[in-house]
């Protein structure tokens, strides 16, 4: 009884407080009325609109609802009322009772229909918008300039190209395409944004009063399209018309002249640019600094960019795009820090191309610290962003936490697969990118030219020949791909690394025109396997198509050094310092404790030069024993066997990884090095079996104790091996991925020796 009675009394108490909100309500708007000197007895449409207007002024929803209410209490919910009250509800941003009395109105003004279709297009709700223009003209309403204006920019953004066709039709039938400008920009813009550039400029011939809205459509439709010769084209006609340029205009054709490099036009837009009062408008600006960058003249847009008073985030991240194509990523990456020490926060470009700025320059320290503030602000699954952070921690040999952001990603789009696949390819992990291509197709995305050159420098870089070769094969009978010369020359490599020569040189001779990349492939080629009387033939394209190229004459050298051709060494090098050419030296960095380090080969200027000779004597020794011999082949010197073998033992990589070995001793870490040039077969032999090595310290206490050390290079692994001397009984040793039979006996041999020596009395196990 208690209970019900407390219901009864809580209703009561709803009740109430409903009547005194109703009356708070009527006392408001009685005072709102008063205070627009109306009289209630006297309401009209005329004094309706009139509250309607102060609502609408005012962007008071509540003051709306209420004059809604009277209207509907009095019957004065007409056409003048009921469309007003629609445009109030617009305007005050409430779709949801602008919808419901729009629905409810028994007819409805054209003013009315074209607010509910802007408004819907202008929240992103381009069907909506289609649908209800349908409607109106299923009603007998005639759509006018703003309808077909809104409608055109529906279609263009959702891309349908037939609905589109269909109004631009209708347009023609109501006279409005030729005769009024504002339809006939929507239609050159909407036609632009489908890629049908043919159909805009007969739209923009057709409409009789041009302006420079609807020249400005064509020219940035031209410029998204790659087509900047016809853009300057447009441009100049437009300025012998008299027609003004805005700065949108400007914005366009600027980068137009960057796209096509014609610093000419560029610098004559600019000063058209400053004699019309525009060089101060940000977009403009925005566009001239990008100019000037992709005409190479990087100081220029330094230049402008100091101008700005206070760069936005549009401008920031142009200047640092700017600066990276420039080749700048250190000043890149410095503008950065600027930019984020003025409070201006990146976007997703901004941030993925800083992290291309860290990949170019394998800083991954720094990069994981964008990646960081990718997380930040909550872009890690953004695809700009993720395919950036995928490509970073690829391009500095962590494929597992490129995998690891791959898979966190939200959607998979052909970008994010094929920096992905090129992560694997570039690390040498050959079948999972293989892999990955397979099911790329499964999720129905589209491979294009760079998956496939992805997929070719996997297999290439793997040992993949088969897999390579059945792959170039069924790509070369799709029809849907078009093979080009980047892929041949892939395939070349692929072929002449494993010794295939005559199919590598007959797969050359297939492309038609073939170019200087694929003649130095081959050339490359035949230096790995000392074939001299191919790489001469070679050669003689190589200097047919280019006689000054410098890479081809130290190739060329290299190879009659390895083949022992010195007569033929001295005329290439005669040949070289008379076109004054000038080798490159082999270098190599390593970065320890935040400081970079730099080494060449045989030089002794470091200040740690005399520990580093020490570590690397030990270093040597220890992989000696693992079955290491020096490959004088690599030595492009004329001297005696023991001298070639002592020069290999100095060469640039195995000074770096010495120190890096002696500074991060007792830590588990990773070594990274980087390089100038490639990595010469020794070297590559040498690593292989360092990185895969236990190293404790020996009789001469050489301070080393790191287990299984990565080197940041690429390694098609020889196996792992771990020599224990104190109490193993059974020494393990695994030969895999072996190349060569005879290598893989003579390791076999020299290891079972040396465990001897080591007095291990249990068998040993060789697993092949």
């Amino acid at each position: 009884m208690m209970m019900v009675g407390l219901a009864k009394l809580l209703n009561l108490a709803i009740t109430i407080n409903n009547t005194n909100l109703l009356i708070i309500n009527h006392c408001r708007f009685l005072t709102f009325i008063v205070q627009n000197s109306i009289n209630e007895p006297s309401f009209n449409n005329t004094s309706m609109c009139s509250l309607i207007q102060q609502c609408i002024e005012n962007k008071s929803l509540t003051k709306a609802r209420m004059v809604h209410a009277h209207a509907i209490k009095f019957g004065l919910l007409g056409l003048n009322v009921g469309n007003k009250l629609t445009d109030a509800y617009l305007k005050c941003g409430c779709i949801v009772d602008t919808r419901k009395l729009f629905d409810e109105l028994p007819q409805r003004y054209l003013i009315s229909w074209n607010s509910m279709i802007s408004y819907y297009i202008g929240q992103g709700k381009c069907k909506e918008a289609i649908l209800l223009c349908k409607r109106m003209v299923s009603e007998g309403v005639l759509p006018d300039n703003f309808t077909f204006s809104s409608v055109f920019k529906a279609f263009s953004e959702l891309g349908f190209v037939n609905g589109g066709r269909e109004a631009h039709g209708m347009s023609i039938v109501l006279g409005l395409e030729v005769l009024n400008k504002f339809v006939g920009s929507a239609i050159v813009d909407m036609y632009a944004k489908f890629g049908k550039m043919k159909e805009a400029h007969v739209v923009a011939d057709r409409v009789m009063s041009k302006d420079v809205v609807l020249l400005t459509a064509l020219i940035v439709g031209y410029t998204q399209h790659g087509d900047g010769e016809k853009a300057l084209k447009v441009f100049g006609e437009m300025i012998r018309q008299g027609i003004n340029a805005n700065e949108y205009t400007f914005a366009s054709i600027l980068i137009t002249c960057g796209n096509v490099e014609d610093l000419s036009i560029g610098k004559l837009v600019h000063g058209l640019m400053v004699k019309s009062g525009l060089e101060s408008v940000v977009a403009s600006k925005t566009s001239l600094l990008t100019m000037y960058s992709r005409c190479g003249l990087i100081d220029d847009s330094l230049k402008v960019f100091n101008n700005f008073l206070c760069p936005n985030q549009v401008t920031w991240t142009s200047l640092l795009v700017a600066l990276i194509q420039n080749g700048k990523e250190e000043v890149a990456l410095s503008k950065f820090k600027e930019m984020i020490s003025s409070s201006v926060l990146p976007n997703s470009f901004t941030l993925s191309s800083v992290l291309q700025a860290c990949s170019s320059l394998a800083m991954l320290e720094l990069g994981k610290q964008i990646h960081a503030m990718v997380m930040k602000f909550g872009l890690d699954r953004d695809k700009y962003a993720g395919s950036a952070v995928v490509n970073l921690y690829g391009k500095c040999g962590s494929t597992e936490m490129a995998r690891s952001v791959f898979d966190a990603l939200v959607e998979y789009d052909v970008v994010s697969m094929n920096f992905m696949i090129y992560s694997y390819a570039q690390n040498g992990i050959g079948h999972e990118a293989i892999k990955l291509f397979h099911k790329m197709k499964e999720l129905g995305l589209e491979p294009n030219e760079v998956t496939i050159l992805s997929v070719l420098l996997a297999c290439n870089n793997a040992g993949l020949v088969e897999e390579g070769c059945q792959l170039f094969d069924s790509i070369k009978n799709n029809q849907r791909f078009e093979l080009t010369r980047d892929h041949y020359a892939c395939m070349v490599n692929l072929l002449g690394r494993c010794g295939r020569l005559e199919e590598a040189e007959v797969l050359v001779k297939q492309v038609r025109n073939p170019d200087l990349v694929l003649w130095r492939t081959l050339l490359s080629a035949c230096k790995i396997h000392g074939e001299v009387e191919m790489a001469e033939r070679a050669l003689k394209q190589v200097l047919d198509l280019s006689p000054d190229d410098e890479g081809t004459h130290v190739l060329m050298s290299n190879l009659y050094a390895s083949a022992g051709n010195w007569n033929q060494v001295i005329e290439m090098k005669s040949t070289m310092r008379e076109m004054k050419f000038k080798k490159n030296p082999a270098m190599s960095w390593v970065e320890i404790d935040k400081e970079v380090h730099t080494f060449m080969a045989g030089d002794w200027s470091h200040p740690s030069s005399k520990e580093i000779l020490d570590t690397l004597g030990c270093l040597i020794e220890k992989v000696k024993i693992l079955g290491y011999i020096p490959d004088t082949r690599f030595v492009l010197q004329n001297m005696d066997e023991e001298e070639k073998k002592r020069s290999l033992y100095y060469h640039s990589e195995k000074l770096a990884i010495a120190f890096a070995l002696r500074k991060t001793n007792n830590k588990t870490t990773t070594i990274r090095l980087f390089k100038n040039l490639r990595v010469c077969g020794d070297c590559h032999s040498w690593i292989k079996l360092m990185s895969h090595i236990k190293l404790l310290r020996n009789e001469t206490q050489m301070p080393l104790s790191v287990t299984k050390q990565t080197f940041g290079m690429r390694d098609q692994s020889v196996g792992a091996a771990v020599l224990r001397s104190d109490q193993a009984e059974i020494i393990k040793i695994w030969l895999r991925n072996l190349w060569h039979l005879d290598g893989t006996l003579a390791e076999a041999a020299t290891i079972c020796k040396t465990a001897e020596i080591l007095g291990a009395k249990a068998r040993i196990n060789i697993i092949l």
